[in-house]
């Protein structure tokens, strides 16, 4: 069926380097000598763990709860004993350490209890459930939780499900491989995600250098008696980015701000479906992918690799060239060099290649950029590359914000087509972590001034309470002690010749105590208001001088006119 395809922006066309390692069908590596199983494999929460040293694990137990919606368990890969949970390297470039569970396998390979089930019998929250804890997310590269994209938009409806084989990266053929050997459960696991979002079309975009994926997959469209669309979209780097496959096969741009079912479109890779397949009908969560093998050795292949095993030792499979000095993970144009050898395979482990100065010779010293707009003309997002880079490297970082550099997906086109060799994605991935970074020291900054104002308001508070108390029990003494003195009094009237009677004069000498202090707090008072000086009188005109002076006198013949009451008259 013919269709007319549509065109993104930019792109490149490096050399595709695939023929080396699609000569071989898909190998089963050995199980290594012990895994290092990162709990944190996906976007999201990182998984909590729930063993610990000394326990027993068979292969799919869980070993890493999800922590949240948006967060996918992690399994054990084959049976053996828990070595430790602990702080290892992982495969990032970064090369930061990542909380791991390290297995020693005892070479059983024993299955936990399978359990498959018809997924047309369960709800669809059910099977979002059982997406999750089977840890299946995004195998295309994004590790995105599978069961977080399978829920449409309430708004808009569903027209288009794209389904992402073209695989465009150079070196990259597990894909290819897996449509080739395993076509029929690709396209079931197709179905699944089909029957949740209830799309119009379904979509399956391979690149046209791939012929033989896209005869299986035909194939078995037609043999599970599905409707699904193998379309072939042109060779052109990076057609196999979500926003780029969409906007080949739908003509859908879908921008920056928005996802892609805001426009009514979703996309998974063939990978993503066929492990939503297996963790389903099969009852198996993800525990091993495909990975591609491939670079600097003498037999480049496609294994199924144990999620944990040491790169190094997956890479001995292929027989690397004794130049070897390195290891990529990914393809050449957004891969990295992984910190150290030994790192384990993750899920988003989709290629090995063995890098040496023969196959990737040392780029030339970096020159000055003469903004010639080819990174411009190139950039897929129709970003302006050349601006992003000059504030990078300035670190005016808000000025690269302002040029829209987290829309940047670092696929690598500029970069490439670059004439003075400048790194550009480097400088990107720089000032994206630094803006990361900064915001991280701002959000935890407003948070402590957040707790002390709290903490100011609750002193506060505490103050005023305790004040408020104090009143209340002053007031209460207060009214006690009137009552008593009015009891006393009345008490006095009736029965004076009462025994109480006898306490009168201390009463009498008590109640003098009292008058006098008031009366001696009263002079004081009186000296201390005579002894005051008036202010501010140091620089007074004559007249001022002589207005304050007739002020005194007059306050002087007052005082001398009103005579003085007796004591006892001021205290009452």
């Amino acid at each position: 069926m013919l269709m007319n395809l549509f065109k993104f922006k930019g792109g490149v066309k490096p050399p595709t380097n695939k023929t080396q390692s699609l000569g071989k069908p898909i190998a089963q590596a050995p199980i290594p000598s012990r895994l290092v199983v990162p709990l944190h494999q996906s976007i999201g929460g990182t998984p909590r763990p729930v063993v610990q040293a000394g326990d027993k694990v068979l292969k799919g137990q869980l070993i890493g709860e999800a922590d949240g919606w948006i967060s996918a368990a992690v399994h054990a890969p084959t049976s053996g004993t828990v070595v430790e949970v602990a702080m290892h390297v992982q495969p990032h470039p970064s090369g930061l350490d990542a909380l791991c569970v390290v297995i020693e396998p005892d070479g059983k390979d024993e299955w936990i209890p399978r359990e498959p089930v018809n997924y047309k019998a369960l709800t669809p929250e059910q099977v979002r459930e059982r997406l999750q804890q089977a840890g299946v997310v995004g195998l295309g590269g994004a590790v995105f939780p599978t069961h977080g994209k399978l829920t449409a938009s309430k708004t808009v409806p569903m027209e288009e499900m794209v389904i992402n084989g073209a695989e465009c990266e150079p070196f990259i053929t597990c894909d290819d491989l897996l449509m080739r050997e395993r076509a029929e459960e690709v396209v079931r696991g197709i179905g699944i995600f089909r029957d949740l979002l209830q799309p119009k079309r379904v979509l399956i975009g391979i690149e046209d250098n791939k012929p033989e994926a896209a005869a299986a997959m035909r194939a078995a469209v037609q043999a599970v008696g599905e409707n699904f669309e193998v379309i072939p979209v042109p060779t052109l780097y990076p057609a196999g980015g979500a926003k780029q496959l969409i906007r080949v096969l739908t003509g859908k741009e879908v921008p920056a701000a928005k996802r892609s079912t805001d426009l009514g479109v979703q996309c998974f890779n063939v990978a993503t479906a066929y492990t939503a397949w297996r963790a389903i009908t099969h009852g198996e969560p993800v525990v091993s992918r495909l990975v591609t093998v491939t670079g600097n050795v003498h037999e480049p292949r496609n294994y199924e690799v144990l999620i944990g095993t040491p790169m190094d030792e997956l890479l001995k499979l292929a027989t690397p060239h004794p130049d070897t000095d390195g290891i990529i993970m990914g393809g050449p144009m957004m891969g990295f060099l992984v910190p150290q050898p030994d790192v384990p395979v993750v899920k988003a482990t989709n290629c090995l290649i063995a890098h040496s100065d023969r196959l990737f010779p040392p780029k030339a010293p970096e020159m000055p950029c003469i903004r010639c707009g080819s990174c411009a003309q190139a950039c897929p997002h129709e970003l302006q590359p050349f601006e992003m880079y000059w504030f990078s490297r300035a670190k005016n970082f808000g000025k690269t914000q302002e040029y829209h550099i987290f829309d940047c997906i670092e696929c690598g086109c500029c970069s490439f087509v670059c004439p003075s060799r400048i790194p550009l994605v480097q400088y990107f991935r720089f000032a994206k972590s630094e803006i990361w970074a900064r915001e991280r020291e701002k959000n935890a900054a407003d948070q402590a001034k957040e707790r002390f104002e709290f903490k100011q308001l609750r002193e506060e508070r505490e103050k005023a309470e305790k004040a408020e108390k104090l009143a209340k029990a002053a007031a209460a003494q207060a009214a006690k002690k009137a009552a008593e003195a009015a009891a006393a009094a009345a008490a006095g009237d009736t029965a004076a010749t009462s025994p109480q009677a006898a306490d009168a004069p201390a009463i009498d000498a008590e109640k003098a105590a009292r008058q006098a202090a008031i009366q001696a707090a009263m002079e004081r008072a009186k000296a201390q208001r005579e002894a005051a000086q008036p202010k501010n009188t140091d620089n007074l005109t004559p007249d001022q001088q002589q207005a304050a002076a007739e002020i005194e006198a007059r306050r002087a013949a007052a005082r001398l006119a009103v005579p003085e009451a007796p004591a006892n008259e001021k205290s009452e």
